[in-house]
């Protein structure tokens, strides 16, 4: 037990004092704006009160309002972490670092959740792997379901976003008091927060705040319109029984909205020019009448590097914990096919041809996995590509856990254990556990981390920029190949 005095570091709102953990120390539950209360709730983030004397970081604060969430026979309680810690002062950042005192690259990474669920308390999200290897590490929690993303008259759209943008300016006043350099920031995030993190690419307001970004499994076309999303809207007011107007929902509890949000599943978002993005799973997202990968190719963050990238079987984790990969049927199919894309046929087709051994989950699952990430994030790689003077790398994820008998595959939020370099960790492994029953290769996490670590530090994982003629990607698996366009063909049939 080695007894250094805990680290102290004054923040633009007042001191905090953090842990010292084998030569790195982390700060966690410092505040980056007010506490969402009442009306607040719905206006964008504002700075936080300074505090006299020194606060205390070393225990995880409070998070989000939010249910429990559950995948079926999957424990995802790593990802998604135990639920909703009360307490309104949520609007936070965790912070690793090596040192305070240095010149190192920033990472801020933004949490998944299908924009309901999450927090910086998840075992996932520890950051201690990357101030070991030098990287100022900064997660953070952000409004989710209706106080975060639900599109109210009277009220700022992507309330959940602007909060990160808040974040990233506490990162650019304060982060050099713990070691990081201002002008050297990664922004990174995972499923919605991969959106996310796409969505800041396309917000004006954000512009000159990063230099680098990470999309992992997120969508560049993933926005709703604010056609769709007043649909929503009008599907909670009447839920709670109020007029779908901010002042009507002001006084309406936290535990009143994250029940209401949970009955808000199954909306038809489908409307006469545009299909559902997100096909049925989440009625909450970006709202944009522009996606982000529009806006991009329109020109916006051109100086900002970028990776991105998915995962070989992302749509297996929304069939496989809940018994319906082995059962799909043709008609499955083509209800997925429908809810993905006008010209479902063609696509099954393409689908079809691309993997004739295919078994009809299979299908299902790719064909979900690309509705979801797939076309979003080649669109975004693509507009990324012809309209940057900064470079675009592209990886997809291809290892497989043999999670629940086998099936699990290299789905959906695979990667992260990799990432954060916590592949180690007991309970991401089992039968019914993320990482599944074997170990993974041994090197896998080692080399995945210290990849994303050198892209942070030089905005270069390793491998050929990817362009819109070959569209290099590294596939990371127990070997790391780079392959030109690795699905071309299901990839051209989003167009």
């Amino acid at each position: 037990m080695n007894h250094h005095p805990e680290p102290v570091v004054t923040t633009a709102q007042g001191a905090v004092r953090g842990l010292r953990q084998d030569g790195t120390a982390a700060f966690l539950n410092i505040p980056y704006a007010t506490p969402p209360r009442g009306a607040s709730r719905f206006a964008p983030p504002q700075p936080h009160e300074p505090w006299d004397g020194i606060r205390d970081a070393t225990v995880p604060g409070p998070n989000a309002p939010q249910s429990e969430r559950k995948l079926g026979s999957v424990d995802m309680s790593p990802y998604f972490g135990t639920g909703w810690s009360r307490g309104e002062d949520y609007l936070t950042v965790n912070v690793f670092t090596p040192a305070p005192g240095g010149d190192l690259p920033v990472m801020v990474f933004v949490h998944g959740g299908g924009f309901v669920a999450g927090s910086t308390r998840s075992t996932m999200y520890d950051g201690s792997a990357f101030a070991r290897d030098g990287v100022v590490l900064v997660t953070l929690n952000y409004r989710l379901g209706i106080a975060g993303f639900l599109d109210l008259p009277g009220a700022p759209a992507n309330r959940g976003l602007l909060d990160v943008v808040a974040a990233l300016r506490w990162v650019r006043e304060n982060i050099a008091a713990f070691g990081g350099d201002p002008h050297n920031v990664t922004l990174f995030g995972q499923s919605a927060g991969a959106t996310i993190v796409g969505g800041v690419l396309a917000t004006p307001e954000a512009m000159g705040l990063i230099r680098r970004a990470i999309v992992q499994s997120g969508s560049g076309l993933g926005a709703f319109t604010t056609e769709q999303a007043a649909r929503v809207t009008q599907a909670a007011a009447e839920a709670l029984g109020v007029e779908p107007h901010v002042d009507a929902f002001a006084d309406i509890s936290d535990d009143r909205l994250v029940e209401a949000a949970s009955r808000l599943a199954g909306i038809d978002l489908q409307t006469d020019t545009h299909h559902d993005p997100l096909i049925g799973l989440s009625p909450f997202s970006l709202v944009l009448d522009t996606q982000p990968a529009e806006s991009v190719a329109a020109g916006l963050s051109a100086d900002v590097d970028l990776l991105i990238g998915t995962n070989t079987e992302e749509g297996n984790l929304y069939l496989v914990p809940v018994d319906e990969y082995a059962t799909s049927t043709a008609a499955d199919v083509d209800d997925t096919a429908a809810r993905s894309h006008p010209k479902a046929g063609q696509l099954i087709e393409t689908y079809r041809k691309a993997r004739p051994e295919a078994s009809f989950g299979e299908l299902r699952s790719a064909i979900m996995g690309d509705a979801l990430f797939g076309a979003g994030s080649w669109a975004l790689a693509g507009a990324h590509a012809a309209h940057s003077e900064s470079a675009t790398h592209a990886y997809e994820f291809a290892w497989r856990s043999h999670a629940l008998d086998g099936q699990l595959g290299a789905t959906h939020a695979m990667e992260l254990p990799f990432v954060f370099d916590l592949a180690h960790l007991p309970q991401l492994h089992g039968p019914a556990a993320l990482l599944g029953p074997d170990k993974p290769p041994a090197d896998l996490a080692a080399r995945m981390h210290e990849t994303w670590v050198r892209f942070a530090r030089t905005g270069n994982p390793g491998w050929d920029p990817y362009d819109t003629e070959r569209r290099a990607t590294m596939r990371i698996d127990a070997e790391w190949i780079q392959v030109d366009d690795p699905r071309g063909q299901e990839r051209q049939a989003w167009n």
